[in-house]
């Protein structure tokens, strides 16, 4: 059952619709900084119904503040979501037809890829068969920038992958429309792109990098939790937790 919204509430929502999405410490802090800025009560272990009470009045807007994990730290997020609608239309406000369909087209190259990644060249070749206007090799670059500024995309070292609010955002648009070629990681059950996968042929489960981490560490022999194979890959240092910075009261 929902509590009733306040200031601290309209706060909060303020600057989740500036931001779009912060990380869980993040918002814990955000939490508290609403809570003391109003004077309302505050509990360290309250975020998620002070949360719901915020979805509660979001619900008729079709908003609403998802959770999500990302795949690059294990981190647990929380995004601004639209849900009146499930696939990429929801960004037809602020891309033109062939922008969509760039994103569309680096989508699809992500998803059947093995390692969850498309290279610049991919995304940039992709253009070619592009059913709208045909976008410049400079525009195509410039584009990709902004799906990245505007946190559709992440870019390392020239691949790109989907970002967490994406992710959380679209989920219901990947699982229906790449519901072949996308697998759930074995350990989190959420959608696996960055992840690794048992090389058992009558197995193939995929585990995030995060949650291999977390399951492996301390025993001593790795081995799938699915086939009970050895798991043949390297196992990374499981990320720490940061702690929330405190925010500067005003």
């Amino acid at each position: 059952m929902s509590g009733q919204m306040g200031d601290s509430h309209r706060r909060f929502l303020q600057t989740m619709m500036a931001i779009g999405i912060v990380d869980e410490q993040e918002a814990k802090a955000l939490h508290r900084h609403c809570c003391e800025t109003h004077n309302t009560p505050y509990g360290s272990d309250a975020l998620d119904d002070f949360i719901n009470t915020i979805n509660s009045k979001l619900q008729p807007l079709f908003m609403q503040i998802t959770k999500g994990m990302s795949e690059d730290n294990g981190q647990q997020y929380y995004a601004l979501v639209n849900m009146a609608e499930t696939d990429i239309t929801r960004m037809s406000s602020d891309y033109a037809d062939n922008e969509l369909e760039l994103f569309r087209k680096t989508m699809d190259l992500i998803v059947v890829a093995e390692n969850g990644k498309a290279s610049s060249t991919d995304i940039l070749n992709s253009t070619d068969s592009m059913t709208t206007k045909k976008l410049k090799k400079s525009e195509t670059e410039h584009l990709l920038n902004r799906f990245v500024q505007d946190k559709w995309l992440s870019e390392k070292r020239g691949e790109y992958t989907l970002s967490t609010r994406c992710i959380i955002e679209m989920e219901p648009y990947i699982r229906t429309m790449y519901q072949d070629q996308v697998k759930v990681c074995h350990i989190c059950h959420n959608i696996a792109f960055q992840c690794q996968i048992c090389e058992n042929p009558t197995c193939g489960i995929k585990i995030h990098n995060p949650c291999v981490a977390k399951y492996f560490k301390g025993r001593a022999e790795p081995r799938c939790p699915a086939c009970d194979d050895f798991w043949p890959h390297e196992i990374p240092e499981a990320t720490e937790v940061r702690r929330p910075r405190s925010r500067s009261r005003r």
